[in-house]
């Protein structure tokens, strides 16, 4: 039975089409119509600023990829990486919890040291309790916040603990270094302890309170590919760049020190 010649031209029609939106969909598939690459970096909560500055230098040098970044307590974002979260990159505030990525092989090569850290106090603004030394720290009268034992800073206040014969009764345990900060600038606190790199990004929202006892705890931050990432490469780029002269000097204007 044959068609008249109105159907043959809508079928006509219906093919070429179909066979635009095939020819579309061949361009997407091998990425040269698509959008941005996504490169997304789990980092401890005490690389915010420099991370963040890292990651537009970087999107600038790489034209079509996004940085996208999730910062939070080291021990956090491990749980995260174990439990399956997407991410390309963990950069660690300590060798502890990389060294749990490791033992789960969720790595894609050896874990780069890229920078140090040392413990500073954080008082409000004019430091009202008078706070002078990490000594002080142990008067029952100041409200004093810590990290918990699980993340980086929660591990350097203890060992500062022990080395110093000082004991701290905290009023609360936060989950990151930018948690401890936000007791003290809300004036939660009367003091915190985080690192002298978060002191200096704080700006005028803190005073910091150096002690010279500081330099007998340092932690080491480590960073890795992640062996899930769909973008090894831009990853191992990422990491490049962070180890790079570029990376270390923004690293270094914050007050990091060198591994």
């Amino acid at each position: 039975m044959g068609m008249t010649g109105g159907v043959r031209l809508f079928v006509a029609l219906t093919l070429s089409a179909a066979a635009f939106v095939a020819c579309g969909d061949s361009g997407n598939s091998d990425g040269d119509g698509g959008g941005d690459t996504t490169l997304t970096v789990f980092a401890a909560a005490s690389l915010t600023s420099t991370f963040t500055e890292m990651g537009k230098d970087f999107e600038a040098d790489h034209d079509g990829v996004k940085v996208e970044f999730s910062f939070g307590g080291s021990s956090d974002l491990v749980s995260q990486i174990q439990e399956g979260a997407p991410a390309d990159v963990f950069a660690s505030a300590d060798t502890a919890n990389m060294d749990k990525v490791t033992a789960d092989d969720l790595q894609d090569g050896e874990p780069q040291d890229f920078a140090t850290n040392t413990l500073e106090i954080a008082t409000p603004p004019g430091n009202p309790a008078g706070v002078t030394s990490f000594a002080d720290l142990a008067n029952p009268d100041l409200k004093v916040v810590v990290c918990a034992p699980e993340v980086p800073c929660g591990a350097a206040t203890e060992k500062m603990e022990a080395a110093t014969g000082v004991t701290i009764s905290p009023v609360s345990e936060e989950q990151s270094v930018t948690d401890v900060l936000g007791k003290v600038t809300s004036g939660e606190a009367d003091a915190g302890v985080v690192y002298v790199t978060d002191v200096t990004a704080a700006g005028d929202a803190v005073e910091g309170v150096p002690f010279p006892e500081s330099d007998q705890v340092v932690n080491t931050y480590p960073i890795v590919a992640l062996k899930d990432s769909e973008n090894s490469d831009l990853a191992q780029d990422f990491i490049d760049f962070v180890l790079g002269d570029q990376g270390q000097s923004i690293l270094e204007e914050a007050g990091f020190g060198k591994p």
